[in-house]
């Protein structure tokens, strides 16, 4: 019973272990901004990259309603303005 006890908390280290790798791995960062101006009806939501955590630039990335997602300039004025129609 001691054996199978070691055995199931081997393997939850073993889970624990991996998620966390995969998860660091998984990180994706904007390197650079687009310079395409995105139309708003395209747009369904943002997230925010802050240059103090993991990434080295601040960027604000829009997802569109296609799937896909733009890295842009957080200080460009027409970032701004899709932000409020957000």
């Amino acid at each position: 019973s001691k054996s199978m006890v070691l055995v199931f908390l081997l393997g939850l280290l073993v889970l624990l272990l991996c998620g966390t790798s995969e998860a660091q791995s998984n990180q994706d960062c904007c390197l650079s901004y687009t310079k395409v101006r995105l139309p708003r009806w395209a747009l369904k939501g943002y997230t925010e990259q802050l240059s103090s955590e993991v990434c080295d630039i601040p960027a604000i990335i829009f997802h569109t309603s296609s799937g896909l997602k733009a890295c842009v300039n957080p200080k460009e004025g027409w970032v701004k303005k899709h932000l409020l129609f957000l």
